[in-house]
């Protein structure tokens, strides 16, 4: 498989993230991750194929939730997503095992992500990750979830 064209996206980049998403739909969310990016408790990456966005990934440095994040051990892997008609081709996982570099670079020795309990392909790709320790199974407003971790 062709080497992936990750990089680091900049702020002023991020609605360009709608061709992945529907940002308006998950405005919401949308809002929270662009001022995160902008306090830079956010980092995003994105897989960009002929100027087009495919993919992302995030990395968060504090949730206020020790199981997703822990000041220089544990940072949390937010919103993996690839566009639809891209998915099934291995980008997601490199993308995952982009930002494992890139946290085990700055330091961290952990990662953990959260995932809905009905969504078996994400399940199943964090699984073959190494996503594997479930410190937490529950329910939010949007349902069943679990938290994951992986030692990095």
């Amino acid at each position: 498989m062709k080497q992936l064209d990750i990089r680091k996206m900049e702020v002023d980049e991020f609605f360009k993230c709608n061709n992945i998403w529907d940002m308006k739909k998950q405005q919401k969310l949308a809002d929270q991750f662009y001022n995160e990016l902008i306090t830079g408790n956010r980092v995003t990456f994105v897989y960009v194929k002929n100027n087009e966005f495919i993919g992302e990934g995030s990395l968060v440095f504090d949730m206020n939730d020790s199981d997703y994040t822990i000041k220089g051990k544990r940072i949390y892997l937010s919103r993996l997503i690839v566009k639809e008609a891209f998915r099934n081709q291995g980008i997601g996982s490199q993308i995952i095992n982009f930002l494992i570099d890139y946290a085990r670079d700055l330091g961290y020795q952990e990662m953990s992500i959260g995932v809905d309990i009905d969504n078996l392909v994400a399940r199943n790709l964090y699984r073959k990750e190494g996503f594997i320790k479930v410190l937490f199974q529950g329910k939010d407003a949007y349902g069943a979830y679990q938290k994951l971790l992986k030692e990095i």
